[in-house]
């Protein structure tokens, strides 16, 4: 029986070490295609001049600094080179004002200091603020004056109804037409600006005096009514209105 168990044994260790040697001769030979090691300090040793070159400061400064998981952004000048200057169309004001003019400067530098500044919406805005004006005038009321125009001219204006009312005189005002609005000028001191409008309508206007018989103008005669406004305002600040800083009669 111990010779039986003895002869067993003996076959299992041949087989075991014939096997071992075949596994040896198959695994430890080299084919020639077999990646290199892997060096994860590689780019740690990047010669001037290679790819990673001009990071190697930043990778300095990140082995220094209190975490290495810090991302350092590209040089701000290298993204600069990368970004395309934005050249202004030649007829951004085409219908306002020639290009190269001096309105049209000043009207470049109120853009840049407000980009949503549009010389167009100004305009549209600025007619119906002169509707509302002059018909407010007229009625003498007061609140809606006050919330259009600079405290000066309100005190101007406030002061020309009060005159009247003391007279008992009453104003009767039609608009019929506006024919034209056209900007004249324009006025930048730091973030204040200033754009005059020349404004061309036609009125039917009356002054009536306590009796209500008509003093001045005609209450079916359409005139034709030329005024020069200038409208004033902070550019860059929350409150978008124009407000009326200065009136004068044109021709």
């Amino acid at each position: 029986m111990q010779d039986i168990f003895d002869l067993k044994t003996l076959i299992f260790l041949c087989l075991a070490v014939f096997v071992i040697w075949k596994l040896r001769s198959v695994l430890g030979q080299k084919t020639g295609s077999e990646q290199p090691p892997v060096d994860l300090n590689a780019n740690k040793d990047m010669q001037p001049g290679s790819a990673g070159d001009s990071w190697q400061n930043q990778s300095r400064d990140r082995q220094m600094g209190d975490s290495d998981t810090v991302i350092a952004l590209p040089p701000r000048q290298a993204a600069q080179h990368q970004q395309k200057p934005v050249e202004l169309s030649k007829d951004r004001w085409k219908g306002i004002t020639e290009a190269g003019t001096p309105l049209a400067d000043t009207l470049d530098r109120m853009a840049a200091l407000e980009p949503s500044f549009d010389a167009r919406t100004f305009l549209e805005g600025a007619k119906v603020a002169y509707e509302m004006i002059v018909t407010a005038f007229a009625r003498g009321e007061r609140q809606e004056l006050k919330d259009l125009l600079t405290k000066d001219v309100f005190s101007g204006f406030e002061q020309a109804i009060a005159d009247r009312e003391r007279r008992g005189e009453k104003v009767e005002t039609t608009f019929v037409a506006i024919d034209k609005s056209e900007l004249q000028s324009a006025e930048l001191v730091g973030r204040d600006a200033q754009l005059t409008v020349r404004f061309a309508s036609k009125l039917i206007t009356a002054t009536r005096d306590a009796a209500g018989k008509i003093i001045d103008g005609s209450a079916e005669t359409v005139i034709d009514v030329v005024d020069i406004w200038t409208f004033a305002r902070k550019l860059g600040t929350n409150d978008p209105t124009w407000l009326l800083a200065a009136t004068e009669s044109g021709q």
